[in-house]
């Protein structure tokens, strides 16, 4: 999940300013923007028509401009871009539905155009809004010196060695830092993201809002309900990460549901006369090419990201597909480049793994992160998660490569992982496939008395984004009339 995340968001980081500006048929000069000044009492968004390709029908545009560093409120600022979708029948309007995007640094415009058309019967009650969040704006506006990576993402060795890779990202950070011109670089944290939305809501007009969140967005409705509990009316969450059990149990959990993906990809592959490893235990020759890859690295080049080596410790966490995408597409894959690779040939993982490695070790994608806590404290606690995952995802041991990159930061910590304090908040209503992140959602809306979990028995992230109708139904009955539905529904797979 959050590899492929990584991936997507270093193809599309690149898009400029411009590219937006297209969207909303505005010049910099001309954006609609409301300055959020502190504690001050709410300036309205001022809505305009949104042109541009892939527009849906009545989008309007806005913007909102808001502190960079939230302690400091008439410091610089950085613009977050607005699209709002009114209710189609305004006379028995509810109110909002703010969309938290994930990633981090995924784009909630881009969400609500993608999820659009499942949300028509929402949209009879709400204006669903969606907004371009400052770690989106931070990957268009980075300097050259945060997309280098730090170091060659590995499984440290030794107390040296780790100390060594957070040396290393120690200084890429700090090169990161000492180019940035917008501030941003130490305020990307899940806290500055709550308080920007905050400030929407009060740019909406709204006592209190409904909120839609997917994945990493998890962390920013958590720090919202941290800060402001009293100004949420709904909220619907979606195969979203659970930070305040700490990124160790994060990665714990969703390492669980790789292991059970395993075993689906292995009875699967038996039963499919296509797959390459059919006749085999596909499952354990995954094992034994990740063993023997530990032993003797699979030379490899990808044409975009040059020479490098797959160890197990790269298959194992960022070659594996648990999805088996459409048709069984992604697993028919997956074990054509296992049959290759135990042969010699891993050219089929060389982009997604090479991309990663270097992906995760960018300041320019940690920095999204790295505020929220995302890294071991210490070689200790590495040491205990490589005890603790051998444990609960036995195939796959060894460090979680998304907790490196940050044990370098040079920041402090703004939003560290710790219990939520749920007095005050409603019942919330949260989505997830029983094949991949049922769990982690589960353990995050199980914080909060009367909540309740819909299962979706089939594969898929992010459920409501992708028009999924069995849980967007469940949504929309929660967010409309407050209503959950019974602990221990199941949606079929669609």
């Amino acid at each position: 999940m959050l590899g492929e995340c990584a991936v997507r968001a270093a193809g599309v980081a690149m898009a400029t300013l411009s590219g937006l500006v297209g969207l909303m048929g505005l010049g910099p000069a001309q954006a609609a923007a409301a300055p959020a000044r502190g504690v001050q009492g709410p300036v309205p968004v001022e809505w305009r028509a949104c042109t541009g390709e892939g527009v849906p029908s009545g989008m309007e545009c806005g913007a909102l401009d808001v502190p960079v560093d939230w302690s400091k409120p008439r410091g610089k600022q950085v613009r977050l871009e607005l699209v709002r979708l009114p209710a189609t029948e305004p006379a028995r309007r509810i109110g909002s539905v703010l969309g938290i995007p994930g990633g981090p640094g995924a784009n909630g415009i881009d969400d609500l155009k993608r999820a659009a058309p499942g949300l028509t019967e929402l949209r009879r009650r709400f204006d669903l809004v969606g907004y371009r969040p400052r770690t989106t704006a931070w990957t268009t506006t980075a300097a050259e010196p945060c997309w280098k990576p730090g170091v060659a993402l590995r499984d440290p060795r030794d107390p040296r060695d780790f100390e060594a890779m957070a040396a290393a990202m120690a200084e890429a950070f700090v090169a990161c830092r000492e180019s940035d011109t917008t501030g941003l670089f130490a305020h990307l944290d899940s806290l500055s993201v709550a308080r920007d939305m905050e400030a929407v809501r009060r740019a909406l007009g709204e006592e209190r809002l409904s909120f839609m969140a997917n994945s990493y967005g998890g962390v920013a409705a958590a720090a919202y309900m941290r800060l402001f509990p009293q100004r949420i009316r709904a909220m619907y969450v979606d195969g979203v990460v659970n930070q305040t059990e700490g990124w160790p149990m994060v990665n714990l959990v969703m390492r669980a549901g790789v292991e059970r993906s395993l075993e689906r990809f292995g009875a699967w592959c038996a039963a499919t006369p296509a797959c390459a490893l059919h006749g085999e235990d596909a499952a354990e020759v995954w094992r034994e090419l990740t063993r023997d890859a530990d032993r003797e690295p699979i030379p490899v080049t990808s044409e975009q990201y040059g020479a490098g080596e797959l160890t197990g410790w790269h298959l194992r966490n960022l070659g594996f597909v648990p999805d088996p995408g459409p048709g069984h597409s992604r697993w028919l894959a997956l074990a054509e480049w296992v049959d290759r690779a135990r042969r010699g040939d891993g050219s089929g993982f060389a982009d997604y793994v090479l991309g990663n490695t270097q992906v995760w070790a960018m300041p320019v994608m940690l920095a999204m992160s790295c505020g929220d806590g995302r890294h071991y404290t210490g070689w200790a606690q590495l040491q205990q998660y490589r005890r603790d995952i051998r444990k609960v995802a036995p195939s796959f041991p060894g460090a979680a490569f998304d907790q490196l990159g940050c044990i370098g930061w040079p920041e402090p910590v703004a939003n560290r992982a710790r219990p939520l304090e749920v007095r005050g908040l409603p019942p919330m209503l949260g989505a997830g496939s029983l094949e991949g992140d049922f769990t982690s959602t589960e353990r995050f809306i199980r914080m909060v008395p009367g909540s309740v979990t819909v299962g979706y028995d089939g594969p898929g992230h992010a459920l409501y984004l992708s028009g999924k109708k069995c849980p967007i139904a469940h949504a929309t009955a929660y967010l409309t009339e407050l209503k959950l539905p019974a602990a221990g529904t199941v949606c079929p797979a669609e």
